[in-house]
Formats: structure tokens, C-alpha cells, sequence
């Protein structure tokens, strides 16, 4: 019976280890895929759901990526990184909120660092596949190692052909879950030399909030 338990446990060990590296691996070639281009486009949808507390919405967004620069528009509200500081304008409160971008919330998956954020501070594990119109997607389950996260896990959802991020889906310790699902994905577009940059001009009438 303990030569039976021994084998399963170095087994199951074995199975662990094979895992974890095969999802390394596949995380390592997604990342090195995503550090080639000069730039990328994405259009998405985004689902906040909490069943306990009866909560579901739904939106859609996209996000110019370059670097550590972004501009996103979701929710009627844009935001915009120039790689210092962080402008969110809303059109609609007629408002500018301005900060120095803060990415000390390491349970915060910011847009600049939504295709590289698994790199460090998770365990790896391989998971189901999805077949999705045709798709082959793998999921990895990514753990994060600091006990006190307030995410559960995430499940990272890899076109295993183009080796681009299909879906993101985290689980929250609190019951929530989000959905972050890839409509469109394109690369190395031209993009305006300005597209970065905050204009003041266009927003003279707008109330400034300097948060910093």
C-alpha cells in the first residue's frame, strides 16, 4: 500500500512539473510573440459577473498598445498613457482626471501590461482546450503565488496557431468573475505620431482633476 502511494505521489509530481513547464513554455513563446510587434490594436469585450450578488455587465472596448503607452476608450471614458502620466477623459461629466500612473496594485491588470502581467508572481498549469469557431484555444491556469491576491486564479485562453491571448478570465476571491474576450487583434498598424499625446487644447473647457 505505501509503494502504491509513493507512485502515485511521484506520478502526480511528475504530471505537476511536466505541466507547469509545458504552460511556461507556451506563456514564454505568447510573450515573445507579443514583444516583436511595434505595436497592437485590439477591439474587446468585457463581462463583470457576480451571481450572489446579481450582477452582470457588459461592454465593449478597444486599446491601442505601444510599449508602456496606451489609449483606451471603454465606458464612454478615455485613457490615455503616455508613458508618465495617465489622462482619463470623459466627455460626457465633461472632466479630465490626471495622475502619475501607479501600477503598485499588483491584483490590477492594467492595459499595459494586460499581454505580459502573467510574467512574474503566478504558478503555471495547463488546462482544458477549447475548440471556439474553429479555434484551437488552450487554457492556462495561472495561480497567484501571494496568498493575501484577491484573485482566486485566471484562466489565460491561447490561440495555440497564432499564439495570440483570446480570452482572460479571472476569478476573484470574492465571487466575482470577469471576462476580457479578444474580438479583434492586429499588429504593427501606422499609427499618428500624437496618438500618445495629450492635446489641452481640445479640452478647454473641461474640468481638470490633478489627483497626484
Amino acid at each position: 500500500m505505501k509503494n502504491i502511494i509513493t507512485i502515485l505521489l511521484i506520478t502526480l509530481t511528475s504530471f505537476t512539473s511536466f505541466s507547469q513547464n509545458k504552460a511556461k513554455n507556451l506563456l514564454n513563446e505568447v510573450s515573445t510573440k507579443v514583444k516583436s510587434y511595434k505595436n497592437i490594436s485590439i477591439n474587446f469585450k468585457y463581462i463583470l459577473e457576480n451571481t450572489s450578488e446579481n450582477i452582470r455587465q457588459e461592454t465593449r472596448g478597444d486599446v491601442v498598445l505601444q510599449g508602456e503607452k496606451y489609449k483606451l476608450n471603454i465606458l464612454g471614458v478615455t485613457r490615455l498613457f503616455d508613458g508618465k502620466t495617465l489622462y482619463s477623459i470623459s466627455p460626457e461629466d465633461e472632466e479630465i482626471s490626471i495622475s502619475s500612473n501607479n501600477d503598485e496594485d499588483e491584483n490590477s491588470i492594467t492595459p499595459s501590461k494586460m499581454l505580459s502581467f502573467y510574467e512574474e508572481g503566478y504558478t503555471y498549469a495547463m488546462d482544458i482546450v477549447q475548440n471556439i469557431k474553429g479555434r484551437k484555444i488552450q487554457l492556462v491556469k495561472l495561480t497567484p503565488i501571494d496568498s493575501d491576491s484577491e484573485i482566486n486564479y485566471i484562466l489565460l485562453g491561447i490561440d495555440t496557431q497564432t499564439k495570440h491571448i483570446y480570452n482572460l478570465i479571472t476569478i476573484g476571491k470574492n465571487g466575482t468573475k470577469t471576462i476580457l474576450t479578444v474580438n479583434s487583434f492586429k499588429t504593427n498598424a501606422p499609427l499618428s505620431k500624437t496618438l500618445f499625446t495629450f492635446d489641452a487644447n481640445k479640452y478647454k473647457d473641461y474640468y481638470v482633476n490633478n489627483l497626484d
